[in-house]
């Protein structure tokens, strides 16, 4: 063994290899796709996810235990790793921390992330998965405003495309932006949105209403349109949140409510709450986010 400079000693090349002698750098083929890959990599890179998820230091046995690895085989990919800046050992405690490469890398994602474009193939997959239509919307000048539709399997007729503008309390996208954001943001959307009936009163003296749907989507983490704003489609809704714990998107799964069970308990409510939560790991949120 040979000193690291960072009060450990490196690992023999040996602790690098599988039990049969194979070099653990060697490229595996992926089931899954054919394709080659290092395994190497893979499980180095398991440790810089474990520092990603924590929220504070890690000492060796903590981090490897996270990794799924023996601190003794966790330590070599630690000091390459601190050698690029990705992770940084504490000189006081001895703990691990992800370095200035790793910030680097990381805003280098966000400054190049797009929340329709992550959200895009989890939308695509639930449509092909439920056989309903999928509608992706953000948050807009008039309010929630519709920027992709997925058709449904069978025959949906809905007045419902992209540019549409949704209502607050009318519709269940409108009903997700209202448990993800704050009242003083809410009442700049227009009332007089998809959903909303003629006459519509100012959103500031509806802060009761919103309140009591802000409730109930957080208490089962999706919103829920059941035959509004038309008769005989259903639909849940849950928002998706970036880094800053922000609602980016709305996802909702609407379809004729012979094909979609409007109870909170059904599969389609556990499979738009699951997509957002998704969508939120794309764009690097945290699903503890959606309450």
């Amino acid at each position: 063994m040979s000193s690291d400079g960072l009060g450990h000693d490196s690992a023999d090349e040996s602790e690098l290899r599988p039990a049969d002698g194979t070099a653990s750098t060697a490229p595996a083929s992926d089931a899954s796709g054919g394709q080659r890959s290092v395994q190497s990599v893979e499980v180095g890179g398991r440790l810089l996810l474990a520092l990603a998820d924590s929220r504070s230091d890690l000492s060796l046995k903590d981090l490897a235990a996270r990794a799924g690895l023996t601190p003794s085989r966790a330590h070599p990919y630690l000091v390459s790793f601190s050698r690029l800046g990705l992770v940084e050992q504490r000189q006081a405690s001895g703990r691990y921390a992800l370095g200035p490469a790793a910030l680097q890398i990381g805003l280098a994602a966000l400054h190049q992330l797009d929340p329709i474009q992550a959200a895009t193939p989890v939308a695509e997959a639930l449509a092909a998965r439920t056989g309903h239509a999928v509608a992706l919307a953000v948050w807009g000048n008039f309010g929630p405003t519709v920027v992709r539709l997925i058709d449904a399997r069978q025959p949906l007729h809905v007045m419902l495309r992209a540019g549409s503008v949704m209502s607050l309390t009318g519709t269940a996208t409108g009903r997700a932006f209202v448990a993800a954001l704050p009242l003083e943001r809410l009442e700049h959307a227009s009332p007089a949105a998809l959903g909303e009936g003629p006459g519509a009163r100012p959103w500031q003296e509806r802060r009761e209403e919103l309140l009591a749907i802000a409730e109930e989507s957080r208490a089962h983490g999706v919103s829920r349109a059941a035959g509004r704003p038309i008769p005989g489609v259903n639909a849940f809704s849950a928002a998706a949140f970036d880094h800053e714990g922000e609602p980016a998107i709305v996802i909702t799964a609407l379809d004729h409510e012979d094909r979609l069970d409007s109870r909170w308990s059904s599969a389609t409510a556990r499979a738009v709450r699951e997509a957002a939560q998704t969508i939120t790991q794309r764009l690097g949120g945290r699903p503890s986010l959606i309450s």
